[in-house]
């Protein structure tokens, strides 16, 4: 928790918006006690990672009320669900004021990239409101390849070689892919949904593929530009931070598997599980990370005045000891939140109202020692297509206070909870070491189960 940290005048100053009744509450290792506000809250998202959020924001004794906007049926059992789609700004507006809600937890990146902490802070009756998350301009880090590129270019951070091309130059990308170094990334440079990546081995297949996003709008608009990169080789880690855009906070890393079948083969997903700590990612590489890859971004974000009031997740990849950026997110991962929240012991709205303040320089970030892990269920036939409804049974099963189950594509159907999605389940449990937290998580998996159920038994394999 917080050390000497006094937001009391920080909530004072909102009298005029809060009507909540003061609350004392135990601060800090040193038990002071502040008045402080309870505040409603509302989490944007329906996912794995809102219903980790909602798990952990109900926990502080700053939060009054909590909201899910949509939710699953998992978040409902820490807050109230509202049916209002994420990039439905006129919607949101409307619940918030409602509502009385003081803090917006933004999780996924359509919102950010579209704009809704601008849209909040441009509107009188909203701009007193905490959001969590970037500015429009400051999403772009994630919103757009060639963006994030030029960004990283600008502020000497390492990364991969790349180049641009567009329909206007589509000829000139032929003619660079016939010499380029085997494989070939290319990546479609807007949003698209985590699918818009394609390693090739061959220059015909990169050729292909480029055809298909420039020509074909494969990806429609996001992919009208198309980056090409460098292939590095290596092993991934995930790190994520908490910052003001001008301080930061490390809250924890992770490493996720994103290929469908064992021994990370097949189809990509949106991730079938995750692992932390990871342990190649000792204190060594976390300073070459913190100096030459996370101290240059929230100094090259403040530099260039960029708002930014939310996570940074750092892709990155270890070549041989070195780390590289392969890509910046705006908003938290997802299965990886199902691993960092559960380990970081801090309050979460302490640490918001931090951000929001300028004050997350005070706190001090605790993290549990113990290795995590998730591991996810999915829809029979995910990533393609996929059945709904499909009643879950065995969660009342799951009792053991070191493993948690996180809803992500599941809604409640009468007295049932059905699928709703195709990642359906996170099952997350904490031990001594990765792998017997995995058998514990593939344990309570085993306890569950629903038609066409599967998931990944060898997730944290390598280590």
């Amino acid at each position: 928790m917080a050390q000497n940290t006094d937001y009391s005048n920080y909530f004072l100053g909102k009298c005029c918006c809060i009507k909540h009744s003061f609350r004392i509450v135990l601060l800090s290792r040193q038990y002071c006690l502040l008045k402080l506000f309870c505040m409603n809250i509302l989490v944007l998202g329906s996912g794995g990672r809102e219903h980790t959020f909602a798990w952990k924001l109900k926990q502080s004794p700053l939060c009054s009320q909590l909201f899910i906007a949509p939710g699953n049926a998992g978040t409902a059992l820490y807050g109230e669900n509202a049916n209002i789609a994420v990039t439905d700004f006129e919607a949101i507006k409307k619940f918030c004021l409602h509502n009385q809600i003081e803090m917006v937890v933004v999780g996924p990146e359509d919102p950010l990239v579209l704009g809704i902490y601008d849209y909040f802070k441009k509107d009188t009756s909203l701009q007193n409101i905490i959001v969590i998350g970037p500015s429009s301009k400051a999403a772009q880090l994630e919103g757009s390849k060639a963006f994030s590129k030029h960004f990283m270019q600008r502020h000497n951070i390492p990364t991969a070689s790349y180049a641009e091309f567009t329909e206007e130059n589509f000829d000139k990308g032929l003619a660079y892919l016939e010499h380029h170094e085997l494989p070939i990334v290319l990546k479609a440079d807007g949003l698209a949904a985590g699918k818009g990546v394609v390693i090739c081995e061959s220059a015909d297949q990169a050729k292909e593929v480029f055809t298909s996003m420039i020509k074909d709008k494969q990806f429609g608009e996001a992919s009208a530009k198309v980056v090409v990169e460098q292939f590095l080789k290596g092993i991934e880690v995930s790190v994520f931070v908490l910052t003001d855009g001008k301080d930061y906070k490390i809250i924890g890393h992770a490493k996720d598997y994103k290929r469908i079948g064992e021994g990370d083969k097949g189809l990509n997903t949106g991730g079938m599980g995750c692992v932390s700590p990871v342990p190649f990612a000792d204190e060594e590489f976390m300073q070459k990370v913190r100096e030459t890859i996370i101290e240059p971004t929230v100094n090259g974000i403040c530099e260039e005045g960029l708002v930014y009031k939310g996570f940074i997740f750092f892709g990155l990849i270890k070549v041989e000891d070195e780390p590289y950026v392969i890509e910046y997110n705006c908003r938290m991962g997802d299965p990886e939140t199902e691993v960092v929240l559960p380990k970081l012991n801090n309050d979460l709205v302490e640490l918001f109202v931090a951000v929001e303040k300028g004050d997350l320089q005070k706190i001090a970030v605790e993290i549990d020692p113990r290795a995590c892990c998730t591991v996810v269920a999915v829809s029979g036939g995910y990533p393609g297509d996929y059945r709904k409804n499909i009643p879950i049974k065995g969660l009342d099963k799951v009792s053991n206070p070191d493993i948690l189950v996180f809803h992500a594509g599941t809604k409640q159907n009468g007295n049932e909870v059905v699928t709703n999605g195709g990642r359906v389940l996170a099952v997350t449990a904490f031990a001594e070491s990765i792998k017997e937290c995995v058998n514990s998580s593939l344990k309570v998996l085993r306890e569950i189960n629903f038609d066409g159920m599967y998931y990944r038994k060898d997730i944290g394999y390598e280590f």
